[in-house]
């Protein structure tokens, strides 16, 4: 395999040489840099081009490209030359101007020269076919010590864990229960939060913030060495005052030394990132890691997997165009509202500061007054809150606390009968977006083509004047031949897309917009994409779509010629001669909410899911969450909490129509679920 990826160079190489008539590094440099991406593939590590590094003299140098492990550490670069180049004088001039030594490629497309910690290992001419396959083995052949070490310490963290979490927690009882200083601390912490973050907070949410705090602060302080972010925060002062109480010395010692190889791991990879950006980035990929393992199953069902920077950037950048293009404002303007419905551990915060980095005035009013972001777990808002001010910090030289980052449930009081989580959240946007607004999400691609979607695409075309759409694709369960590690950029099995939608006050119609990726695009390559790209650059396709609000795939039929089994029209008809459907009324039927497990085929399974769910439910408590095996609805929560129990009934297991044609056994409840 490796002497065709060769192979296939060389035959690019003198294509490129033939057809442009130049040998110019900037047109043949792409041969070897797609030699490069296509021995990385099988690496798992990622090809970034025209990467940022710093100098010794603090300015900013890139190279070529550089190879990145999935924790944005930096495994390998390459930088290239003018074949007419005199290649080692090139070499000793970017060591001179702060280039890394400790493993990178040069070349010039006449010799290849591999350097690994400041020695020369190997060099050969280009059309060396063993020789350069030599020097390519040698180059991801190469393992970073602390690479190694971490890999090693986040196997060695997934055992240790669980056990210091039992200590922890048990230390956290018996402090509530013997001594008083520790319970007025904490009374006066779940008081600060309060008032500080939300009201609904717990005896119990202080207990996990506690935990959390004492967990992630080495963390913090490893990433971002010599800082005082963690103890300058509100919330982590308060909580360093807590941990004050009990949590010293010895005892912090003892029951942190199990996890000690993990934090030295991090901070050995950490101090090889040099750039702010990176160090975001890594904090992000450690944070994934450690709350899969942390709180596995609150990570499940909140999906955390987060947004690459590059997808961020580009986003912002497009609002930011589309923001000027029809309002004659820039984001960074002041009484433009910028709000994050969903922060995860801040990355959009952080890329709008780094975006307007140059305008510190303008960029201080809107830290403290127009920026604003919701979260839903407390572990990613405590980061985050961190993570936010240090980026400012980082920016302005100054520290000064995020005052509008909020802990709730964004989607909490939006009642609607989508599943979908990404449909929520749009309604949920739609509905306070200003009469004048942009909205940019990335979300599943489901909605473009779906049928069961169309009265969303009809709802989007109604309540917006313009939508611009990225289609990333990467919908493996369309395509089997995708990968969803290969092709997909979140790695996961679901199609993916970008929307831009804008609001005008008093303008008419939608106009909507639409490119799509190539549907075998690896992710990488989609990365690449947006990385060189601007929204109002990209080559868009007018959509215009048909009276059954299909946007894609548009087809010409009689189908909407035919009588309807049903329509919202004739159920509201007030006279015969109005009716254009086979039936006049229709309903939701019985609306359960669960219906997995309030229906069933089968009467008996009914009967052990009603048992099993009804034995969940009488196990639950109030100071823990919510036992997510089941499906916590709001009127669900609204019965717990009011103390309303309900004994298993066989009697109330009756037959229902589930569907037209399909009946089912219904588990008949004595109250609304």
């Amino acid at each position: 395999m490796s002497q065709l990826l060769i192979q296939q160079y060389l035959n690019q190489l003198a294509t490129l040489k033939r057809v442009s008539g130049t040998s110019r590094e900037s047109v043949v440099r792409e041969a070897f840099k797609d030699l490069l991406k296509g021995y990385a593939r099988s690496f798992d590590l990622t090809f970034v081009p025209e990467h940022e590094v710093s100098s010794p003299a603090k300015e900013r140098r890139y190279v070529d490209g550089a190879l990145m492990h999935t924790l944005r550490v930096p495994f390998g670069y390459w930088e290239a030359k003018d074949t007419e180049d005199d290649l080692d004088a090139a070499i000793e001039k970017k060591f001179r101007a702060g280039y890394p030594k400790t493993n990178i490629i040069f070349e010039n497309s006449r010799q290849a020269v591999l350097i690994q910690h400041a020695q020369e290992i190997v060099r050969c001419f280009i059309d060396d076919v063993v020789g350069l396959e030599k020097l390519l083995k040698l180059f991801f052949g190469y393992e970073r010590p602390e690479i190694e070490a971490f890999r090693k310490a986040v196997e060695q963290f997934k055992l240790d864990l669980p056990a210091v979490l039992d200590a922890l927690r048990e230390m956290i009882e018996r402090e509530y229960a013997k001594d008083p200083k520790f319970r007025k601390a904490a009374h006066d912490f779940l008081e600060h939060i309060k008032e500080a973050v939300n009201p609904s907070l717990t005896d119990a949410d202080v207990r996990e913030m506690l935990i959390q705090h004492i967990l992630t602060g080495e963390v913090f302080t490893a990433v971002f060495p010599g800082t005082t972010y963690h103890a300058d925060n509100n919330i982590a002062r308060e909580l360093h005052k807590l941990e004050a109480t009990f949590f010293t010395g010895n005892t912090r010692f003892q029951t942190l030394k199990g996890l000690e190889p993990y934090y030295a791991a991090i901070r050995k990879a950490a101090s090889e990132i040099q750039t702010h950006s990176e160090k975001q980035t890594f904090l992000k990929a450690i944070y994934e890691n450690f709350y899969k393992v942390y709180n596995p199953k609150a990570a499940d069902r909140l999906g955390v997997v987060y947004t690459p920077n590059e997808i961020v950037r580009f986003m912002i950048e497009g609002a930011d165009w589309l923001c000027e293009r029809h309002f004659k404002r820039n984001l960074i303007d002041h009484e433009v509202q910028i709000l994050d419905p969903a922060a995860g551990t801040g990355t959009f915060i952080c890329e709008v500061l780094e975006h307007f980095r140059g305008q510190k005035a303008k960029l201080a009013f809107k830290y403290q007054n127009e920026l604003h972001a919701n979260e839903v777990a407390i572990l990613p808002y405590y980061v985050a809150n961190l993570n936010i001010e240090a980026t400012y910090a980082a920016i302005t030289g100054e520290y000064k606390e995020f005052p509008n980052l909020c802990f709730v449930d964004t989607l909490e009081a939006r009642k609607t009968k989508a599943y979908d989580m990404y449909i929520r959240f749009f309604r949920w946007a739609s509905d306070r977006l200003d009469e004048n607004g942009v909205l940019a999400f990335i979300t599943n691609r489901s909605f473009l083509d779906r049928l069961s979607l169309d009265g969303f695409r009809k709802s989007v075309a109604a309540e917006f004047n313009e939508m611009w759409v990225v289609d990333l694709g990467g919908d493996v369960r369309a395509n089997p031949k995708l990968s969803g590690t290969r092709h997909n950029v979140f790695g996961i099995q679901t199609g993916v897309a970008m929307s831009f939608l804008v609001r005008r006050a008093k303008a008419k119609g939608c106009r909507i917009y639409y490119a799509r990726r190539p549907e075998l695009e690896t992710a990488e390559e989609k990365i690449a994409f947006l990385t060189s790209s601007r929204l109002g650059d990209l080559s868009m396709e007018e959509v215009r779509p048909d009276r059954r609000e299909n946007w894609l795939n548009l087809s010409q039929g009689d189908f909407e010629s035919l009588v309807p089994l049903a329509s919202k029209e004739t159920k509201a008809a007030t006279k015969p001669s109005q009716e254009r459907a086979l039936f006049k009324l229709y309903s939701l039927g019985i609306s359960t909410n669960r219906d997995e497990w309030i229906y069933d085929l089968d009467s008996g399974t009914l009967a052990d899911k009603m048992r099993f769910l009804e034995k969940l439910y009488s196990k639950q408590r109030a100071e823990a969450d919510f036992d997510t095996t089941i499906k916590w609805s709001r009127n669900l929560k609204r019965r717990f909490e009011q103390g309303r129990r309900e004994a298993f009934d066989p009697e109330r297991i009756v037959r229902a129509a589930y569907r037209p044609y399909c009946s089912r056994w219904l588990y008949d409840s004595a109250s609304e679920p």
